[in-house]
């Protein structure tokens, strides 16, 4: 059985945005640079390792692929450590990932 949405209720819930000024800082605050970094890093690494999964590669064979200990592998799938672009391009290549820069 579907539930009535209560439109009043949602007008009260804070934004997002809100949430995250709230616990991190306003945009552009250091404290709030890095919460941005770290979660993009993170996006990436979710990407990187649900490619991994795809492609049927452990991280021991990607670590091998790459000339990487498998421990840093699951360090950045993890969000533990962050990546120079030239690991993520070397990843994404080994697991058949194609992406591209655009201006």
């Amino acid at each position: 059985m579907r539930q009535k949405i209560d439109i009043n209720k949602i007008k009260g819930l804070p934004t997002t945005e809100e949430m995250l000024a709230q616990e991190y800082g306003e945009k552009g605050t250091i404290s709030r640079d890095e919460f941005d970094a770290k979660s993009r890093a993170w996006y990436y690494a979710e990407v990187l390792k649900s490619a991994r999964k795809s492609a049927g590669i452990t991280q021991q064979q990607l670590a091998d692929k790459i000339g990487k200990k498998r421990e840093y592998i699951a360090m950045l799938e993890k969000g533990e450590t962050d990546m120079q672009l030239s690991t993520f391009i070397m990843i994404s290549e080994a697991i058949g990932l194609k992406f591209s820069l655009t201006y």
